[in-house]
């Protein structure tokens, strides 16, 4: 595999001869490897795309530079360094953002950058705080982008697309779970005007269309020794939407008290404490950018995104667990439950949401 590895990185444009490749991470989609060099040249991260999630990589790749290039602009003309606050794609030597191996493996490079903290979970308000103005920054990097972004992921977040999902699994009802399910479609069908009433806004440009990152785990913000943020990385899902899904995602895993999968629902619910946190912290960076009627759709964003998660884990296990990888039988209706137990939280602290959005964006438009 070394040799493999070897191989691949020599077709890469890097400075300096490579001392060492070894595995990085344990991604459940890419695999990772850091490309450590001799002397002073930087070190890279090496990454197998996965093809079957991702089904045009160079498409990805082109996003993932366009968005890349902006932010570099954006880092330089504000006095910071792009070496750190921006992510670096490497090309091939003949100039291309990846390289196809004997496999029709894709293969891609980018500049490792060092000196930095990661974290794999916000189980502080603190970092939930640090976390939301990593994603904020990211975005308000790119509020004034206007390139084209191509849709890595067809239908990802389009309520409108899922439904229509929804619909065909019911009427294949592959594992003949339907029967036993009226409780749990009852939920998905109770709020089906709900949510493509929200979608309809984006549709007609009432909320505007935006570049967002659409995995806003905290594991894709990195942070200076200080605990600064320095940037977004994992940029494989970049792609032009509403801003509000990055945010409704966030506070989906953030702001949860239990587990995605908790048997126990008593653990499962909203921490506003939390929702408040990552609330000002994304707020910091973006209230004087957002529209009012992004801002109104704020916290509902938070129920759109969790709504979507209970259709598709429900949608999976009618279609008998296709997509999700499961651990045990009925591990994605156990999934169902805890995410419509946390929409119901939601729903519940809808009103307080919606107050705590408010205070924030007059707080920081006034600043």
């Amino acid at each position: 595999m070394e040799q493999k590895l070897q191989e691949i990185a020599s077709h890469f444009a890097l400075e300096g001869r490579i001392a060492a490749i070894d595995s990085l991470g344990e991604g459940f989609i890419n695999d990772t490897f850091i490309i450590r060099t001799e002397g002073e040249a930087p070190d890279y991260i090496l990454q197998r795309k996965n093809k079957n999630i991702f089904p045009d990589i160079p498409a990805m790749m082109d996003n993932i530079r366009r968005v890349t290039d902006h932010i570099r602009r954006r880092v330089v003309a504000a006095g910071g360094d792009p070496r750190r606050e921006a992510m670096t794609v490497v090309p091939t030597k003949d100039g291309v953002l990846y390289y196809i191996d004997g496999d029709g493996e894709y293969w891609a490079v980018s500049v490792f950058i060092g000196d930095t903290i990661a974290y794999n979970k916000a189980d502080s308000p603190e970092l939930a705080r640090k976390g939301g103005e990593g994603i904020g920054k990211f975005q308000a990097q790119l509020a004034d982008f206007t390139e084209p972004l191509a849709e890595t992921i067809k239908g990802f977040h389009n309520i409108r697309h899922r439904f229509v999902q929804w619909d065909e699994a019911l009427a294949r009802d592959a594992a003949g779970r339907k029967k036993e399910l009226a409780e749990e479609i009852g939920w998905i069908e109770s709020r089906r005007g709900e949510m493509l009433g929200f979608w309809s806004k984006v549709e007609d440009g009432t909320i505007p269309t935006r570049v967002t990152h659409n995995d806003t785990k905290i594991n894709n913000i990195l942070f200076d020794k200080q605990g600064e943020v320095l940037c977004a990385i994992d940029l494989d899902t970049v792609m032009a939407s509403t801003s509000l899904n990055d945010f409704g995602d966030a506070i989906r895993s953030y702001a949860n008290t239990g587990d995605e999968d908790d048997r126990d629902l008593s653990r499962v619910g909203l921490s506003l404490e939390m929702f408040r946190a990552y609330t000002e912290g994304y707020l910091s960076q973006r209230a004087k950018q957002l529209t009012d009627s992004e801002i109104d759709h704020l916290a509902f964003s938070a129920r759109y995104i969790t709504f979507e998660q209970v259709l598709r884990f429900l949608m999976d296990y009618i279609d008998g667990d296709t997509y999700y990888k499961i651990k045990y039988p009925g591990h994605n209706l156990v999934r169902t439950h805890a995410q419509y137990r946390l929409l119901q939280s939601m729903e519940e602290h809808y009103g307080e949401m919606c107050r705590i959005v408010r205070e924030t964006v007059d707080k920081y438009r006034k600043a």
